[in-house]
């Protein structure tokens, strides 16, 4: 009797151990499997928020950086490692045609960059996907996936990098009509006079396409990209999906005053030295941290604390708020 009750305690406790054994696993896999779901969330929005190219507001930044360093200065030779980064003139006629030359200054139009000679003659460029800019001190290594190199006086050099090889730059002389690049064909800039309700109004108030994709249309506003579109539409509380003919004259006002404004709160909040630009090699100058929406679907909204919702408009990605914005 006595053995059968020892058998019985020691069964029950193995019961209870087994028991124990199974719980812990239970948690550990949960764990396990909430904490995979939270890295690969973190991963999918780290590529989110960091593969679209540059936009007006960083381009606007590279160019604040840049002019200091290249006014006045004087190009001494090009090299170019990748001959598909120069798209026009041939490669021989651009780095002949820029040897001698000495920088005036640098003008931004839309994404594009300007680097405008004393001669009058031009280069410019889109830095398109991956592109980046660094102006370097003498000895200073080259990046890799460096295609073009400027060589100027006292063995300072800048830099083009590009990952992905879509950055291009074409080369014009001071009388050379502009018909390659592209810029001929974009519309007024973001913080243009003309910008207002009735322009918006005119030219995109028949549309049956969705404001978002109208307001990555280049002929219209050069600038706005898919980062800032997002941001804009927020702060204007207007659905990114709305088709723009359905939008009302009081959301064109709206939308016609925060577009610049939103624009010119993300280049101040862009500002970078040129000692810090160059630290972090040209990479760590975008306005990630104070973005609003783009890149938190899935998080609070920062207005309402509703969940934020992303969606795909047009074939890109859009975050919006289903409360905030009508």
């Amino acid at each position: 009797m006595r053995n059968n009750q020892v058998l019985g305690n020691i069964a029950s406790e193995c019961v209870i151990r087994i028991w124990y054994v199974d719980v812990i696993l239970f948690i550990f896999i949960m764990v396990s499997s909430k904490e995979k779901q939270y890295n690969n969330l973190n991963k999918n929005q780290k590529i989110e928020r960091t593969s679209d190219m540059p936009e007006l507001p960083e381009v606007e930044t590279i160019r604040r950086v840049l002019e200091p360093q290249l006014q006045n200065r004087t190009i001494e030779k090009v090299t170019v490692n990748h001959k598909d980064a120069v798209a026009y003139p041939s490669v021989d006629d651009f780095c002949l045609g820029l040897t001698g030359q000495m920088v005036s200054h640098i003008q931004r139009r839309g994404k594009f960059l300007i680097i405008c000679m004393k001669s009058g003659d031009r280069v410019i460029l889109h830095l398109r996907m991956t592109g980046g800019l660094l102006f370097t001190p003498k000895n200073y290594p080259e990046e890799k996936y460096t295609h073009l190199i400027f060589h100027f006086d006292q063995g300072q050099k800048l830099l083009f990098s590009d990952m992905r090889r879509f950055g291009r730059f074409w080369f014009l002389k001071k009388e050379e009509k502009d018909t390659f690049s592209g810029i001929a064909k974009l519309g007024i800039e973001p913080f243009d006079p003309k910008l207002s309700a009735d322009y918006l109004k005119t030219y995109l108030g028949t549309r049956k396409k969705a404001i978002k994709t109208c307001l990555l249309d280049q002929s219209i506003i050069a600038g706005i990209g898919n980062i800032y579109s997002d941001e804009i539409l927020f702060a204007a509380k207007i659905l990114p999906s709305r088709p723009a003919n359905s939008l009302t004259d009081k959301e064109w006002k709206c939308l016609a005053v925060t577009i610049p404004e939103r624009l010119e709160y993300f280049i101040e909040k862009n500002a970078i030295s040129a000692e810090d630009y160059l630290e972090t090699k040209g990479k760590d100058y975008r306005n990630t941290p104070f973005l609003r929406i783009y890149g938190h679907s899935g998080e609070p909204c920062p207005v309402c604390g509703s969940t934020l919702c992303r969606t795909t408009i047009g074939g890109r990605s859009s975050v919006y708020c289903e409360r905030c914005q009508q």
